[in-house]
């Protein structure tokens, strides 16, 4: 695949999952969660939130460092040659202020059902700063994007 087509896939594979699977870190080892998420126009950021009450929540205070997986798999032999799966590297941190207000509506306009559950009090919104996206399809291919700063 050339550079372009890379980007296109992964574009694609960004913006059509609605959710991914968070992988956080606390003194006792790794946590997966299950998290809707939306990505900015450059991919450069995602976007995600929690309440405040949760074990990722509590993680995250101690440990910046994530990484999500989204993937296009249907659960079918076809996977096996067709499906793609990426995963992104990078670090969280809660927006709060008038930042908050523009993320809500980037995952808002992805997530239009979870509207109340994003905008509530007890919600934090957070930001991913992307570091490198890592791209895999047919189980073996693997292109890494960098995310220059």
């Amino acid at each position: 695949m050339n550079d372009s087509e890379v980007m296109k896939l992964l574009r694609d594979l960004v913006n059509d999952q609605y959710l991914a699977v968070l992988a956080t870190r606390n003194p006792d080892g790794l946590h997966g969660s299950l998290v809707a998420f939306a990505a900015s126009p450059d991919l450069r950021e995602l976007v995600f939130v929690t309440n405040r009450a949760t074990r990722k929540y509590a993680n995250l205070q101690e440990d910046c460092r994530v990484v999500l997986v989204m993937d296009n798999r249907h659960n079918e032999m076809r996977d096996f040659t067709e499906a793609a799966a990426v995963t992104v590297y990078g670090g969280a941190e809660e927006v709060t202020g008038p930042g908050r207000e523009e993320l809500e509506r980037r995952f808002i306009a992805k997530h239009a059902h979870l509207n109340q559950f994003a905008t509530a009090p007890s919600c934090a919104v957070f930001r991913v700063r992307v570091q490198r996206y890592s791209l895999v399809r047919r189980f073996q291919e693997v292109t890494d994007v960098v995310i220059e700063p």
